[in-house]
């Protein structure tokens, strides 16, 4: 079953101009480059998006401007790691308008797989948008297991899970445990077709910045059935998926290079981030050059 945002959602950097500032028209410009590259809801404001570094203020803007400039749905990060403040600002999120609402496990404060239950199921039952899960152990220190998604699953409001933790095992379990109207999308590009394969409906992606027709194909090729196609495809992208997450330069540092090297400038990154190494970016230089993506 197709899911109610499609199948490839890019998780949106955010533009800055020469000071630092947020660039509301270049992202405005960036939305519609990524539609019509194969983006079939955007998320703004995630991590990607320099969330962490964006004030209330800034992010509301974002939400506004974001929508009012394309047609696909848009799926706001609101989650935090304080559930009262996430309620919250799901509720200003919603008044801009915005299609869906993306709730991280809460970060350096590790609660219990109880704790997550509550959290969650709190922020859901407060909205009256689709709620999208985002497990990412690897930024937040603590994995969302497979039985408290379950649970999940039957709160109002939550309609899917982004699942990062690179555990195909879990995908695997969260798939048999909850229901077919229960949404799965990859939060890791390197492992977007083993996941549709196991039963996932697609990916929230950093690499669709550069590649998002490319992905489309691959799914796409995938669920017709064409798997030498499919399998070529991933192959293909596979180099390029590695060379935006290098050890020594953070995202989205790195995918803000790759849309550079496509001609597409979307600024700096904001402190504590630096820009990327010189060697990551010719790294990543290559591996687009290999995969088509540049001349």
């Amino acid at each position: 079953m197709e899911s109610p945002f499609g199948p490839l959602i890019t998780a949106m950097v955010t533009p800055f101009d020469a000071s630092g500032a947020v660039d509301y028209a270049r992202a405005e410009e960036l939305a519609q480059r990524l539609v019509e590259n194969g983006s079939t809801g955007l998320v703004v404001s995630g991590t990607t998006g320099e969330g962490p570094t964006l004030t209330p203020d800034e992010k509301l803007e974002l939400f506004r401007r974001v929508k009012a400039a394309v047609s696909v749905p848009i799926i706001a990060n609101t989650g935090d790691n304080e559930t009262a403040f996430s309620i919250e600002f799901s509720r200003q999120a919603q008044e801009t308008g915005v299609d869906g609402l993306l709730l991280v496990v809460p970060y350096y404060n590790r609660p219990s797989q109880e704790g997550l239950y509550q959290h969650f199921k709190a922020i859901a039952e407060k909205a009256d948008l689709p709620c999208v899960l985002y497990n990412v152990p690897t930024r937040t220190a603590r994995n969302l297991e497979a039985k408290t998604v379950q649970r999940l699953s039957s709160v109002k409001n939550i309609i899917g899970v982004k699942e990062a933790s690179g555990d195909l095992a879990q995908v695997g379990a969260i798939r048999n445990a909850c229901g077919p109207d229960f949404y799965l999308w990859s939060g890791n590009d390197g492992d977007v077709l083993p996941f549709v394969a196991v039963g996932g409906h697609g990916v929230i992606s950093v690499m669709s910045h550069v590649a998002g027709k490319n992905m489309r194909r691959m799914m796409d090729a995938h669920w017709k059935g064409d798997w030498q196609a499919a399998r070529d495809e991933h192959l293909n992208l596979l180099p390029v998926a590695d060379a935006l997450f290098p050890a020594t330069s953070p995202s989205p540092a790195p995918v803000k290079a790759g849309v550079k090297l496509q001609g597409f400038d979307c600024g700096g990154v904001r402190l504590p981030l630096v820009e990327a190494e010189a060697k990551d970016v010719e790294t990543l230089r290559a591996a687009m050059l290999a995969a088509g993506l540049i001349q």
